[in-house]
């Protein structure tokens, strides 16, 4: 009987082992589709013989629940907003960085450091960063459009995309009023949603994916797009027209993090150091559509994609800041605030249903 408790105590010890291994040979990466090309996982894996396992989401809120539900586990590299990263990090989600392991954050932008989700860069590395920014037809629109005000217009009946994030559009009205982004007096909020209901009659689809292809068939005129639709859209029709709004800009950075209990965290840190290398950086901004966040690579991004992947900056008083005007990042809000926003949203999808 000893000898049978000793075998079986050293099986196990081996399927652990054995369990142990197969972690370490797999990178586990969840954040949304079409975030990194393939061929950099291939490389990495080429590289150190660690399999790399993409999973995805559609909501960064999806995201967060599943890392509570794996108490911070199940994963090894999370990537997301700003907002809900700042979330993960104030629950104890996240792991701080060990930094020794990557030297290439010295290619990183250091206007893209330093942030309210992560002030001393201890948890995250930014990958990609994006504005919401306006894309019309001139040739279809008969008039210039130089700023959100502008979506109000008559002449744009049923010819408006917008996204579908509501904290992203609430904004945008908000913006046309001298207000931000990030506004909490209910009474202000009430009065963007009443805005908001005047712009029913011209918007045609709201929706997060694909308003580059709907602009490109012609199925809208107008759209408030993510940066990476602005990038596909323009790239294949340099007759569209791209406008930074005169009212200001909501600007986003999406990090990347090592969950708390990430079972495979050091393959996590050899990856981020493999795509902050130059050369490596450009293919995946260049693949990924969004400002390049690593200084560094910034010279390998190809001469036509620099105008949509290069943040326009320049260096005043010793500061990196945008030369692109009146930028807001969106913050999480008191309860009663973000309850007054969800709130117009919802009046507003509901006026929608039944024009």
């Amino acid at each position: 009987m000893k000898r049978v408790r000793f075998v079986l105590a050293i099986l196990v010890s081996l399927c652990s082992l054995a369990s142990l291994y197969a972690q370490k040979k797999q990178l586990v990466i969840y954040t949304w589709e079409e975030m990194i090309p393939q061929e950099i996982f291939d490389d990495f894996t080429r590289e150190t013989g660690v399999e790399v396992v993409l999973k995805t989401f559609d909501f960064n809120e999806d995201m967060l629940v599943e890392l509570e539900m794996n108490n911070g586990g199940g994963f090894d590299l999370v990537i997301a907003d700003d907002y809900i990263v700042e979330f993960a990090i104030n629950e104890g989600l996240a792991q701080k960085l060990d930094k020794k392991l990557l030297p290439n954050l010295r290619n990183v932008n250091p206007f893209y450091q330093h942030h309210f989700y992560d002030p001393d860069d201890e948890y995250t590395v930014p990958y990609g960063a994006g504005i919401q920014t306006i894309v019309y037809n001139p040739d279809k629109v008969n008039f210039e459009i130089r700023g959100l005000s502008d979506f109000w217009n008559p002449g744009l009946r049923n010819r408006v995309g917008i996204t579908a994030n509501y904290r992203v559009i609430n904004g945008m009205v908000l913006k046309t009023m001298g207000s931000g982004y990030n506004e909490t007096d209910p009474e202000i909020i009430d009065a963007a949603g009443d805005r908001l209901l005047d712009l029913v009659p011209n918007v045609a689809v709201i929706q997060d994916m694909d308003l580059d292809e709907l602009i490109l068939n012609g199925d809208i005129d107008v759209a408030l797009m993510y940066s990476d639709q602005v990038f596909k859209s323009m790239m294949q029709n340099p007759r569209l027209k791209m406008v930074y709004p005169r009212e200001g800009i909501g600007f986003g950075i999406m990090p990347a993090f090592i969950p708390l209990n990430a079972p495979n965290p050091e393959a996590a840190h050899w990856f981020l150091n493999a795509i902050m290398e130059r050369r490596r950086g450009a293919r995946c901004f260049e693949y990924l559509g969004y400002f390049c966040t690593f200084q560094a690579s910034d010279p390998y991004i190809k001469q036509e994609y620099r105008p949509f992947l290069l943040l326009p900056t320049e260096e005043r008083n010793g500061r990196t800041v945008s030369r692109f005007g009146n930028y807001e990042f969106m913050f999480n809000l008191p309860e009663e605030a973000e309850a007054a926003h969800a709130r117009i949203w919802d009046a507003f999808t509901v006026a929608m249903s039944q024009r």
